[in-house]
């Protein structure tokens, strides 16, 4: 089956790059004679028709759309992503998010490692690929929301449920962007109580309100919710698959209610509530997922859906140091799933 991979890149050379510039665990070690490991979870996605047709002039198509009293949307995607697909098919064929996209959006599909050329915003040219390389698109499916005046008012890296897509293009279809960030609109919208206890965590988490000094070690910061089904699934499957625990013990690892107005000090040592960090973070997802390198330098960010393979992946991805070689995280997944199978172990990117 398919695997994510950027056909400009040479797997063994990555295979080797990656080997020699991190640490790699023991699944990572193979003989010449295991046998290869299968891959599962991509799942092929056909776009619907009411995709816009573009000749990726992207100025004149913001135009086009405001003057239809729409706003134009580019949508990152990759061959066998099964976010990319459950976008397609639970949130664009539900009945009332289809209505509302096709009245207030112009949407446009660009393949991340595509060649068709296009022009940015500003005239400048590029090829899907290059254009996904520097807007720094690490997450399938990336959607990016413009303004009128060719701005980005919204920018959504991964998969969000039908619930909180919705009341994402609630506020950017109404230029609720003018008013305040999505994050203070999500707050208005959310009814939820922070004064109840979360859940039990899979793993063992630091109850730390000061995070200026946690040590050698990178961290780990989630912000939950209560009641929230994804973060349990956090907790009660990844943080228990066999693979996890080699990865999690790397970390300093502590979580919050993302609504709590607990005090608490950031890893730069500025200080707010639990609250108005998840807010200036621009947080919608719980769980949320942030990441930090030892010296408390934010690296990576998972606000969106994601399940076993890829919240692993990020981890390691940040505890081994392979941000510093490859900025790509996509390429990285790659390169680790070939790893994996290569030591005989299957790999499954859409299971928990």
């Amino acid at each position: 089956m398919k695997t994510f991979r950027n056909p400009a890149t040479a797997a063994w050379f990555g295979i080797l790059l990656l080997s020699q510039t991190v640490h790699m665990p023991s699944w990572s070690q193979s003989s010449e004679t295991t046998k290869r490991g299968e891959f599962y979870g991509a799942i092929e996605t056909t776009h619907p028709g009411w995709f816009k047709e573009s000749f990726l002039d992207f100025e004149e198509d913001i135009a086009e759309a405001a003057a239809e009293g729409k706003r134009l949307v580019l949508y990152f995607h990759q061959d066998g992503c099964p976010y990319c697909n459950v976008l397609v098919e639970d949130n664009f064929e539900n009945p009332g998010i289809l209505s509302f996209m096709q009245a207030n959006f112009d949407l446009i599909a660009i393949n991340m490692w595509g060649d068709r050329e296009v022009v940015q915003v500003g005239g400048h040219p590029f090829t899907e690929k290059t254009l996904a390389a520097a807007l720094g698109v690490n997450f399938t499916p990336t959607l990016l929301f413009f303004s009128e005046d060719a701005e980005v008012v919204f920018r959504l890296d991964g998969y969000r449920p039908p619930d909180e897509f919705t009341h994402i293009l609630t506020y950017v279809a109404e230029h609720r962007e003018r008013e305040s960030s999505y994050a203070e609109y999500l707050a208005t919208v959310s009814q939820i109580d922070s004064t109840t206890p979360l859940g039990q965590s899979g793993w063992p988490v630091l109850e730390l309100l000061d995070l200026s000094r946690t040590g050698e070690r990178p961290l780990a910061v989630l912000f939950e919710e209560p009641g929230c089904e994804a973060c349990r699934l956090l907790h009660e499957k990844t943080f228990t698959n066999e693979e996890a625990a080699p990865i999690l013990e790397r970390f300093n690892l502590v979580r919050y209610n993302r609504w709590s107005g607990d005090p608490v000090t950031r890893p730069d040592g500025t200080s707010s509530t639990i609250r108005q960090w998840s807010q200036d973070l621009g947080l919608g997802f719980a769980p949320a997922i942030v990441l930090y390198d030892a010296g408390g330098q934010q690296v990576l960010v998972l606000d969106a859906m994601f399940k076993t393979f890829h919240v692993l992946g990020a981890l390691e991805y940040v505890a081994s140091g392979a941000y510093q070689n490859e900025p790509s995280f996509q390429r990285y997944l790659s390169e680790r799933a070939d790893l994996i199978r290569e030591s005989g172990k299957d790999v499954d990117i859409w299971r928990y």
